[in-house]
């Protein structure tokens, strides 16, 4: 897989996972909330720790700057 992610939308999803994991440590989310938020916190982790999002493919979307040679 390409990536196809730049470094603020890796930022911003690994910031939001940590979010949810705060608002669940704290007990503020908890249910199907939490259940539902805690997968999608999963998923953003580890697209951002890949570079890769699997959606942006058939969607033709890339957040990431090439380099210019």
């Amino acid at each position: 897989m390409t990536t196809n992610m730049g470094t603020l939308d890796r930022l911003l999803r690994t910031l939001a996972a940590i979010g949810v994991g705060v608002l669940y440590a704290t007990g503020t989310l908890g249910g199907i909330p939490a259940l539902v938020l805690g997968v999608v916190a999963v998923a953003f982790l580890l697209t951002s720790f890949a570079g890769t999002c699997p959606l942006y493919v058939p969607l033709g979307l890339s957040t990431r700057h090439e380099k210019r040679a």
